[in-house]
């Protein structure tokens, strides 16, 4: 038989990944969010860029990072403090900060997400140039935008995982043969745990 697929980007088999909904939507940890939620999301992966994009091409992305925290500090503020309302909102105390701070590691892992780390940097630099153009009281819009151009690259991935697992199940039924973890998944949201 030809060889065994493989998945995308020297990914584990047996992976889960996030499932679609009706129209086709991938439901990630940026799914059906506020404003203010994806400001702060884009916020977290352009963080997770800074600190992982270090090859040579993509210096840009550190300066750019630091460049939108101060050019944006009170914007990231207000959104901080929406986003902190809004899991007061539905948990009071320490329940919410437990909440916040546990939906945001899930951002955080997600954005991590290793299969995907060139794609998100080449998204980072179009970022740190598309911010030079953006004005303090147009970010809060801009960011619902900003975080699907960051979120694009995973996107892609899971769409090719899909394929993957398809392109195995039907190598299997054609040739009978199973090997390894079992091809299917249904939910991740950050990177393996």
């Amino acid at each position: 038989p030809p060889p065994m697929p493989t998945p995308p980007g020297n990914a584990p088999a047996g992976m889960t990944i996030p499932p679609v909904d009706a129209v086709g939507n991938r439901i990630t940890v940026n799914y059906g969010i506020s404003t203010p939620q994806a400001l702060w999301n884009l916020r977290s992966a352009y963080n997770v860029a800074a600190l992982n994009c270090l090859e040579m091409q993509y210096v840009p992305i550190l300066d750019g990072y630091k460049r939108f925290l101060k050019v944006y500090a009170k914007q990231l503020d207000a959104a901080n403090r929406k986003v902190d309302a809004s899991f007061q909102a539905r948990q009071k105390g320490r329940a919410g900060t437990v909440a916040r701070e546990t939906y945001q590691t899930q951002v955080y892992n997600f954005f991590s997400l290793p299969p995907v780390d060139s794609g998100l940097c080449r998204a980072a630099m179009g970022l740190t140039s598309e911010l030079e153009t953006v004005a303090p009281t147009q970010l809060e819009a801009w960011s619902v935008g900003g975080l699907a151009r960051m979120e694009a690259p995973f996107k892609a991935f899971f769409d090719s995982y899909d394929r993957y697992r398809a392109d195995l199940a039907l190598w299997q039924a054609t040739y009978g043969v199973t090997r390894g973890p079992a091809a299917t998944g249904a939910v991740m949201q950050g990177a393996p745990r």
